[in-house]
């Protein structure tokens, strides 16, 4: 008798160890039933309309949709992944590379590669779960640190159609472009060294928060997706505050705390390389489209508006530079329209997939106008050297077309602002709002974390290494060597 009796403990002691419960115990409540042949089309017509399977919040059916990618949608976040990865490397590499002087070329690559390597890593340890696991208002929390339960299956708070890892990888591309536009502020005299560990502290004191509140789920600015809870119900479509204000305001305040190039307003500082910078603009141009389009995180009528808006913004702020430098030098200027093409991406980011073509025109004819204002006159009257104009196109652009958001975003442009206009908010007041505090956020972060660098590792290159170039005082190496 004890053999049997020791078996049947054994067992029951293996059962208790792998959670399973006695055929006696109380069994786990059901799940959704198993779809229907209706409810199964629905889920196909779901597909479709990028509606979520499975009836009202996944959890009236289950069907073999539920749980599932689908192709289409996963392509296009695929697509757009890569494009906004090209953006950075190699789009802003050739574009900011071409801008500075030859014998720091090399310098701006390596801070692109670098900033996209490091903040990668950054992205995968807990990045990702600070921006868009749940959290409170400010921060998400660590539900996804190391990309625990980052998978296949798609993350619904999201996307009912995109798998969890690819959206996880198209924000981080956000992520890496981000303090990577910064450092066309501080180009030609910032080391290496301080470029990386600013970054570093940056991306958690701005970038992760301000991720988060204005497209995390429960963000306490996320007007779309936290309508009935966010504190100020502001939108921003692919980025407006969270790309362009943030980096372009805190690039403004680095500049000035780092001080001017040696040389700045008495030797000449010519891009040179104007044709690496056309070649970069064409780049960001294309990439620009998965930036925008890829927004809408599916592929559809939305990211088909966003697609549009882009091209049109983009064109007309180009006209406008080229018109106003024709009117003042008789002349357009290769940098004149690609600084104007840019301008009018940066500025319709906001709000590309939130209005109409005509609107996405105006936005960027006042692209055009603002962002060379700033850049030939502003920059001019204060003498801060922005060396290759990061506030200018992009602080300015990214708030002007913040604030424009809230003045031509429509219903008919995007469904989904319908809950968002039933809450009788004036939306252009609650841009300003987002934007007033994430202005005042990025100064005060930057402020803090030079003064916490330079102290750790010093931020500015040493008079001798400025002279010389940063790509041999950085990384021993030139971009260009000149035979004998």
């Amino acid at each position: 008798m004890f053999m049997p009796r020791l078996i049947v403990s054994l067992c029951l002691a293996l059962l208790f160890l792998s959670g399973a419960e006695p055929a006696l115990a109380e069994s786990a409540p059901a799940g959704p039933p198993a779809a229907t042949e209706v409810q199964r089309l629905a889920d196909l017509e779901g597909y479709i309309t990028n509606t979520a399977p499975g009836g009202k919040d996944g959890a009236e059916w289950k069907g073999p949709l539920a749980g599932q990618a689908g192709p289409g949608h996963n392509t296009w976040i695929m697509i757009s992944t890569g494009l906004v990865l090209f953006m950075t490397l190699p789009g802003l590499a050739m574009f900011y590379g071409g801008l500075v002087r030859k014998k720091n070329v090399l310098s701006i690559f390596a801070q692109c590669l670098g900033l996209a390597a490091g903040v990668t890593i950054l992205w995968w340890l807990c990045g990702y779960s600070l921006c868009f696991a749940q959290g409170n208002g400010v921060l998400g929390g660590l539900k996804h640190a190391f990309f625990q339960g980052v998978e296949y299956e798609p993350n619904t708070n999201y996307s009912a159609w995109v798998s969890h890892n690819i959206w996880a990888i198209y924000q981080l591309t956000f992520a890496i472009i981000t303090p990577a536009l910064t450092i066309g502020a501080v180009a030609e005299r910032m080391k290496f060294t301080a470029v990386m560990l600013f970054s570093a502290l940056w991306m958690f004191a701005v970038y992760f928060p301000a991720a988060h509140m204005l497209w995390g789920n429960g963000g306490a600015f996320n007007g779309i997706g936290n309508t009935a809870g966010a504190s100020v119900k502001a939108i921003d479509f692919a980025g407006g505050i969270v790309v362009h204000m943030t980096s372009g305001w805190s690039a403004l305040i680095l500049c000035i705390l780092l001080g001017k190039r040696r040389g700045f307003g008495r030797d000449q500082m010519p891009p040179h390389s104007m044709v690496l910078c056309a070649i970069g603009t064409g780049m960001l141009w294309v990439g620009w489209y998965g930036f925008n389009a890829g927004s809408a995180v599916a592929s559809d009528r939305i990211a088909t508006t966003a697609f549009v808006a882009t091209t049109l913004s983009a064109a007309a702020a180009c006209c406008v530079w080229g018109i106003i430098e024709y009117l003042h030098r008789g002349k357009p200027s290769v940098l004149g329209l690609c600084s104007g093409a840019v301008a009018g991406l940066a500025t319709i980011t906001p709000a590309s997939g939130f209005v109409s073509a005509n609107s996405a025109v105006i936005i960027g004819l006042a692209a055009g106008l603002a962002t060379w204002f700033a850049c030939a006159k502003l920059k001019a009257h204060f003498g801060y050297d922005d060396a290759l104009d990061t506030f200018g196109v992009h602080a300015i652009g990214g708030t002007l077309g913040t604030i424009l958001a809230g003045v031509f975003a429509s219903e008919s442009a995007n469904p989904n602002l319908k809950a968002l206009f039933a809450t009788g908010r004036h939306l252009w007041l609650e841009q300003l709002k987002a934007a007033g505090v994430w202005l005042v956020w990025s100064v005060v972060a930057s402020v803090i974390i030079y003064f916490l660098v330079d102290k750790l590792v010093g931020c500015r290159a040493s008079p001798e290494d400025e002279a010389q170039g940063l790509d041999l005082a950085d990384h021993g190496e030139e971009g260009y060597i000149e035979q004998a």
